[in-house]
């Protein structure tokens, strides 16, 4: 079945992930329509995959002959073509950011559940091909997790500070932190119960912030400790600092070994055997593998709302780290 959809946004993943993807699976996807707040872009899009370039969201969602709606930019629109999609009834893929206030944004999570339609939320760290080989190594070589350290570092951007309680903008605040946090509980393919959070301001724009998550073992299964930490504490003046020593973006200590992951298609593990390097640059891209996901979740009779929950989840798990860097205790989630 060739899904209709159309774009509202163009973000940056366009040109590296979305836009090659949907030209290798023109088998599975016929793109009707384009809206796009820059409208040379949306215009250029629109040309090259030989569809309308449309002046806004709603007239956009109200198509007839659109299936889907592929969300790609996070913008000052915020829910609203969600919205209007669910209202519409087309199936949704979100790949704007992450930045879901489980309290404040009830209303969107009880829109997409009350109107039937398939949702997908973009988490590409889980299909990257680093990821999938690492959660084969877990079940086969390494064995289950025990400590998991992830570390993303960001160039201070020199725009104004965000306000008290989000303290670093939201790109690499709110948004970063959730899909770091729904990346953890991917490998770990279980539930934490505490987490541990403290931040620390260095300038107005620039911050570091630090938390723990704690997995209970179970009858099978050991504790399992995931630290989690991200910063823009580096100048922009600082060129050539960011990408010195960069760390991996996770580090995993399993019960038989430990594994580096780089993603998207780096992965270097270590056991008794010693060490073993694994490039899987001709594994299928994240942007295929999204893709492919998707089109599977809204032509499947039977509807997935796994990723609905787990935005909702990931974003509660964050607000709970909040709490715990005001209230300097560790927060039950």
């Amino acid at each position: 079945m060739k899904l209709r959809i159309g774009l509202i946004g163009l973000g940056d993943g366009w040109q590296t992930r979305h836009r090659p993807a949907l030209r290798v699976l023109q088998d599975r996807f016929d793109v009707r329509a384009v809206f796009s707040p820059v409208a040379k872009l949306a215009e250029n899009s629109a040309n090259e995959f030989q569809a309308d370039a449309v002046d806004g969201y709603r007239t956009l969602v109200s198509r007839c002959d659109i299936d889907a709606v592929m969300v790609l930019q996070g913008s000052w629109l915020g829910w609203l073509p969600i919205l209007a999609a669910s209202e519409a009834g087309k199936a949704i893929y979100w790949a704007g950011n992450l930045d879901f206030d489980p309290e404040k944004d009830q209303h969107v999570r009880d829109t997409i559940e009350e109107s039937g339609v398939a949702f997908m939320a973009e988490f590409p760290r889980r299909f990257a091909p680093a990821t999938l080989r690492l959660r084969e190594l877990i079940a086969t070589r390494l064995g289950p997790p025990q400590l998991i350290f992830c570390h993303h570092r960001t160039p201070a951007n020199g725009k104004p500070g965000a306000n008290q309680l989000d303290r670093q903008p939201t790109k690499h605040g709110r948004s970063e932190f959730i899909e770091l946090i729904d990346w953890c509980r991917y490998v770990v393919n279980r539930e934490p119960i505490h987490v541990n959070s403290t931040f620390h301001q260095i300038t107005e724009n620039t911050g570091y912030r630090a938390l723990s998550l704690d997995f209970s073992a179970t009858e099978k299964l050991p504790a399992v400790t995931a630290q989690i930490s991200s910063g823009n504490y580096i100048q922009p003046s600082w060129q050539e600092a960011i990408g010195f020593r960069p760390p991996s973006a996770m580090q995993i200590c399993c019960e038989r070994g430990i594994a580096f992951v780089d993603l998207p298609a780096n992965l270097v593990w270590f056991d008794d055997a010693g060490r073993h390097l694994e490039s899987l640059e001709t594994e299928l891209p994240v942007g295929e593998q999204l893709l492919t996901q998707f089109h599977r979740s809204v032509t499947s009779l039977v509807r997935n709302m796994s990723d609905l929950n787990d935005t909702y989840r990931a974003a509660s798990i964050f607000a709970a780290a909040q709490q715990s860097e005001l209230s300097g205790h560790r927060i039950e989630v």
